[in-house]
């Protein structure tokens, strides 16, 4: 199972402030990989890829540690089923035949 943490953070502005949320998040035990999505001025969008779903205080307090506030949570647990299920509506579409009148 994976889960997906999405910290919504406030405060990052640059790919410095960006690298050193990550470099804090990737030591918390646990944590697989992160990815950031950022928004200089708003509220950047951090995933944490995780096996099993972490604690939300050791996430915070490493995003604290970087320099910066959590300003939400978000967690979807059996993030990969629920990613394949969103899309299967589209695979299903791609391999169907187009009816052709005659």
């Amino acid at each position: 199972m994976t889960t997906v943490t999405t910290l919504n953070v406030t405060g990052m502005t640059c790919g410095h402030c960006a690298s050193s949320v990550t470099s804090e998040l990737t030591s918390v035990e646990g944590v697989q990989d992160v990815s950031v999505e950022l928004h200089a001025g708003s509220t950047s969008k951090v995933s944490v890829i995780s096996a099993l779903p972490l604690a939300e205080a050791p996430l915070r307090d490493a995003v604290a540690e970087a320099g910066y506030a959590v300003a939400s949570v978000e967690v979807l647990e059996n993030a990969v089923a629920a990613e394949s299920s969103a899309q299967a509506p589209a695979r299903q579409a791609t391999h169907m035949l187009p009816i052709v009148g005659q």
